[in-house]
């Protein structure tokens, strides 16, 4: 009795060396991931990619190149590490993808590549469906096709598509019926956002140029208080952010996702002019990230809000009261906020009882301490328990800071940058990385890129130390 193995059949186009080309000429927008089979983040790419494929099919195709057996389109490209996504036009390579890797974010943002960057209104029904829309809308009314102002917003609309849906009509009495009057751009919130907090549309008020365009959709996209997603968290990076984390769901719950959201929005309008933004955002989509960085799990809050704040210095704090209905809660903790009274959240081990050790061990706790003494210079080393690396390098760095160890101006450290709060100030992508920090100058830690055998940290210790360097015993005026 023979045997039938089905495989599913794929919607991303598997594309070689030898139809790469022409195939991707055919399209007008085509998204190429260049991946090799081994590559851990390849395959937690593919079923998403998958998904996103079959989501996309008949609006912008998806493809993939094995670099593994494809190694000339590849090269040509300049892909040198995996996956590379790159979105290409009419068969050119116009730009690197930097978007999500999930599938309902690919999707996103890919539809916003397909087809012109701002679509044509022609009629009050074409504006009324677009602005209809999960995201918000940007809307130009002008007065003519010719208008310079509407050459503007399109070389925006072009420069934006990424992040923003865009639309335009060179008809004015489209407008009529939100007081459009003449020329101008009109922000419209997404429909299930419509509070009686904040207006459901704004107009610019400026004339549309590219930087007051830019500048207009910056300070108004978000609203007072948006719904914060996996898909637009990188938006609202660099700013001081309150969440309120419940069960945030849009599909299948708008009146009750907003109950709780119009109670947030009403203690955030009491303080909107100290710079603080706000969210709402799904509980269960954050949940991992709640217990990482809060230490929040499952059973903490029930169903009430949970209330966070993370400010652009990664300053953490949490709402310890549980959440009212009437807001009063919220209202006390934001007045502590502001007053400097509420206590950071620190992710820390604890500090070692005995750090007499040539290499100092540091915590989130002890970071100010040691790191930051303005006395010292400081050789850093931020590692994971997990990394092959930092093991290799292990012995290394111990007998580095042995030879040093006679030395009362210099501290070799290291910190577990995965079981402790890194400060913002240092950019760690990836293990281990290593800053020097020198005394003085505690807010410039400058990253370590030479090599990893002891001598190259004394030459660059030498180079780069306040005073000259003690070996051992012996002085070393190099």
């Amino acid at each position: 009795m023979s045997q039938h193995v089905f495989v599913a059949a794929s919607d991303v186009l598997e594309l070689g060396d030898s139809d790469f080309d022409y195939t991707v000429a055919e399209y007008e927008t085509v998204l190429v991931e260049f991946f090799a089979p081994w590559c851990g983040h390849c395959q937690q790419l593919a079923p998403e990619y998958e998904t996103a494929a079959t989501k996309l099919k008949g609006t912008v195709p998806l493809a993939k190149v094995d670099c593994t057996v494809n190694s000339e389109t590849c090269g040509r490209f300049g892909v040198n590490g995996y996956p590379t996504l790159k979105i290409f036009r009419n068969g050119e390579d116009f730009a690197a993808y930097d978007g999500p890797r999930s599938a309902d974010g690919i999707v996103s943002y890919m539809k916003k590549q397909a087809g012109p960057s701002s679509v044509p209104l022609h009629n009050e029904r074409d504006l009324d469906a677009f602005v209809n829309n999960f995201e918000a809308s940007v809307v130009g009314f002008f007065s003519g096709a010719d208008s310079s102002q509407m050459a503007e917003f399109l070389k925006v609309s072009s420069a934006m598509r990424d992040s923003h849906r865009f639309a335009h009509t060179a008809d004015l009495s489209l407008g009529l019926k939100h007081g459009v009057e003449s020329d101008t751009v009109v922000l419209f919130r997404p429909p299930r956002l419509n509070s009686k907090f904040e207006d459901s549309l704004v107009k610019s008020d400026e004339a549309v140029s590219t930087a007051s365009l830019r500048q207009f959709i910056r300070d108004n996209v978000f609203g007072l208080c948006p719904h914060l997603t996996a898909e637009n968290r990188e938006n609202m990076r660099g700013r001081d952010l309150l969440v309120a984390y419940y069960n945030v769901d849009y599909l299948r719950n708008i009146k009750g996702t907003n109950y709780w959201r119009n109670r947030v929005m009403k203690v955030a309008t009491q303080f909107q002019s100290q710079g603080l933004s706000y969210a709402v955002a799904n509980r269960a989509e954050f949940q991992e990230e709640l217990e990482e960085e809060f230490g929040l799990g499952l059973s903490d809050g029930g169903e009430l809000p949970l209330i966070t704040i993370r400010n652009r210095e990664g300053h953490k704090y949490s709402m310890q009261e549980e959440f009212t209905r009437d807001g009063k809660s919220l209202e006390r903790f934001l007045e502590d906020y502001f007053a400097g009274k509420l206590k950071r959240q620190v992710k820390s081990e604890a500090a070692p009882e005995n750090n007499d050790g040539p290499v100092k061990v540091v915590v989130a706790d002890n970071f100010e301490e040691i790191v930051n003494n303005p006395s010292k210079d400081v050789l850093v080393e931020f590692y994971a328990p997990w990394c092959g690396h930092c093991k290799t390098l292990e012995p290394k760095y111990t007998e580095l800071g042995e030879q040093l160890s006679a030395d009362t101006h210099i501290v070799i450290a290291k910190m577990d940058a995965t079981a402790n709060d890194v400060p913002t100030t240092y950019d760690v992508q990836g293990f281990p990385t290593i800053f020097f920090v020198p005394a003085g100058q505690k807010d410039q830690p400058r990253k370590y890129e030479g090599g990893r055998e002891v001598n190259d940290f004394l030459n660059y210790l030498k180079e780069e130390a306040t005073h000259p360097l003690v070996l051992g015993t012996a002085r070393e005026d190099l």
